[in-house]
């Protein structure tokens, strides 16, 4: 095998974002390239009805990834979710995102909680060898402690180990990369009066995947994990005391530098000695603040690179919701651009979430994707069984 499989995992998933439209502009055509891509897929069937939103939303068993500083301001004391999204199902059957998370609050000022995620690649014929199979995944697990410094304020931190095997085990070029990485969040909770009505403000902001960069053998090229820079801002508005809407706006930058081009007349030797010394030689820290300034285009293509996300969602009686929003990203770095929907039920002891994406942009193989979450509150079960 040769070292073109190395590179497979992130070709299947960069698919996502490669489409008609932004295959006629070549030239301009620029994403952000970063490794264990599977990071940055939204896990939870909530804020995947909400355009994938979540950074300032309400807090919920989900908020380990959008923002564990929420935790201390959720009413529940534990929960525990599971979550499954299909993947890129308008191209293959087999790729599929599943997520296990869980919190405890402790007293009434911090909590702790953590997560584990599997990614599937699904089976991948071995290259020049039909008989063989292989099993490419991605995996993470992350542990966060967030605390209440005041009754509107709180922060989180995280560190969380990443492993990436998306390579042939009988291949001695490549081999499995791992990483550890460190989040950082904040959470601002306040009340706010809109005329007669009291409203929810919600201001969040976390920085992910602040870590180590992965290597997967066979040369000395590092690649960078996707940290990123998420600020929100979301506002509950109560209609009377059965209904209230909410809506939540994100933004998102990668903290990853752009991928070097090459010039017209630099020969392919030169070219290479640059890309080594502007982009793989980097650490991981460099490579954070070199991303803010580093786009070929300036500070136009610097703007390209912030993606954003606006969702809505209405509760009756907290039992039933609908949900609605749309994700933006740049044609020039992506072209990620669709609507979501989705609902949900909730009763005492559990809450099922649905999500689904309609694509914008043509040939976008996200659309149709659908997600699912399936929670549980602690107190909920708790009070069942003493009711018994």
């Amino acid at each position: 095998m040769n070292k073109s499989f190395k590179i497979f995992g992130a070709f299947a998933l960069s698919l996502a974002t490669l489409t008609a439209s932004a295959q006629d502009k070549k030239d301009i055509f620029n994403p952000v390239n970063h490794a264990v891509t599977s990071q940055m897929i939204a896990p939870d069937a909530r804020a995947g009805g909400m355009g994938d939103v979540g950074v300032a939303t309400d807090p919920d068993v989900n908020s380990q990834y959008w923002n564990p500083a929420k935790y201390p301001f959720t009413i529940s004391r534990a929960g525990v979710s599971l979550n499954y999204t299909p993947w890129l199902r308008q191209l293959v059957n087999d790729m599929a995102l599943a997520n296990l998370v869980g919190y405890y609050r402790i007293g009434d000022y911090s909590a702790v909680s953590s997560s584990l995620r599997y990614f599937s690649l699904g089976e991948v014929q071995a290259e020049g060898n039909d008989a063989l199979t292989i099993k490419p995944y991605e995996l993470s697990l992350d542990v966060a402690y967030s605390l209440m410094l005041s009754e509107n304020f709180s922060l989180g931190a995280a560190v969380r180990w990443i492993y990436s095997d998306l390579t042939y085990k009988f291949d001695e070029e490549t081999a499995p990369g791992s990483a550890f990485a460190a989040d950082i969040s904040a959470y601002y909770q306040n009340y706010i009066n809109l005329g007669s009505r009291e409203c929810q403000l919600g201001l969040g902001l976390n920085v992910s995947n602040i870590g180590s960069k992965i290597t997967f053998g066979g040369d000395n090229r590092s690649e960078f994990i996707p940290t990123n820079l998420r600020l929100g801002a979301s506002l509950m508005i109560p209609v009377d005391e059965f209904n209230r809407f909410t809506i939540s706006a994100d933004a998102n930058k990668l903290l990853v530098p752009t991928y070097p081009k090459r010039n017209a007349d630099e020969s392919e030797n030169d070219y290479n000695d640059r890309l080594q010394k502007d982009y793989y030689d980097i650490s991981s820290i460099s490579g954070i603040f070199k991303s803010f300034g580093d786009a070929p285009n300036g500070a136009k293509e610097e703007l390209e690179e912030i993606q954003w996300s606006v969702g809505a969602e209405y509760v009756y009686n907290d039992k039933f919701a609908l949900r609605a929003g749309y994700h933006n990203e740049s044609q020039n770095k992506g072209n990620r651009k669709y609507f979501t929907v989705g609902a949900g039920f909730k009763m005492n002891v559990f809450s099922l979430d649905a999500g689904y994406v309609i694509a914008t942009a043509k040939s976008n193989p996200l659309d149709q994707t659908l997600r699912f979450s399936l929670s549980f509150d602690m107190d909920g079960i708790k009070d069942l069984f003493h009711r018994r």
